[in-house]
């Protein structure tokens, strides 16, 4: 009994993020606008983005275009620099690999480091709406806990097994100029821009040379 009392407390610094995630999600998009998507190679995806200060208006008005950015080009996460926004703030729509919809935000995301013993990594593919039409495997934890702030400034902890770790992995990367692209091998890199190169972005993107 004891130890179920501590896992129930533990549990509560946890949001939950899975509760009425269609009307949440629908609201935001509603009040969004879509706006195109910076790609690979775009100076503002390849630097750390500044910390949010202000909770305000503004940062809201964001986020609902981040939602309609995120359904407008069918992705399941979306950071800020992707639609050239420099402030450390994502949002997500993403499925668990149990099939739970997750919706939320996070500002000012860290990832906690995993121990050792509890690092379970997962090898599936990746892809990026900022490298669209490309795919690569890429070994991730399959347990992720990011820690940051909502939209209010409230602390704010999020946590995803299988596909939703590497959701939350993969939004954090963005925030601190990292592109999925980049955690692999040189031929791997090479062979995922080919495809890039080679496809055609179903969304509307930034040419980046504007």
């Amino acid at each position: 009994m004891a130890q179920q009392e501590t896992d129930e407390r533990a549990d509560e610094e946890f949001i939950d993020d899975t509760e009425n995630c269609a009307e949440r999600e629908r609201a935001h998009r509603e009040r969004g606008t879509a706006r195109p998507i910076t790609v690979v190679g775009h100076p503002m995806l390849h630097r750390e983005c500044r910390d949010v200060t202000e909770f305000d208006d503004s940062l809201a008005a964001l986020i609902d275009d981040m939602f309609a950015s995120q359904r407008a080009a069918e992705g399941v996460g979306l950071a800020a620099n992707q639609i050239g926004v420099d402030l450390k703030v994502f949002v997500y729509d993403c499925p668990d690999d149990d099939g739970v919809r997750h919706v939320g935000v996070v500002c000012n995301p860290v990832l906690d480091e995993l121990p050792a013993e509890q690092r379970v990594l997962d090898d599936s593919n990746e892809g990026c709406l900022s490298v669209p039409t490309a795919y690569e495997e890429l070994a991730r934890p399959d347990y992720a806990v990011v820690r940051g702030q909502d939209a209010t400034g409230a602390p704010i902890a999020v946590r995803g097994s299988g596909y939703f770790a590497r959701c939350l992995q993969h939004e954090t990367d963005h925030l601190y100029g990292r592109l999925y692209i980049d955690r692999l091998s040189k031929r791997e890199r090479k062979r995922a821009l080919k495809m890039m190169a080679e496809g055609t972005p179903r969304y509307e993107t930034v040419p980046n040379d504007a």
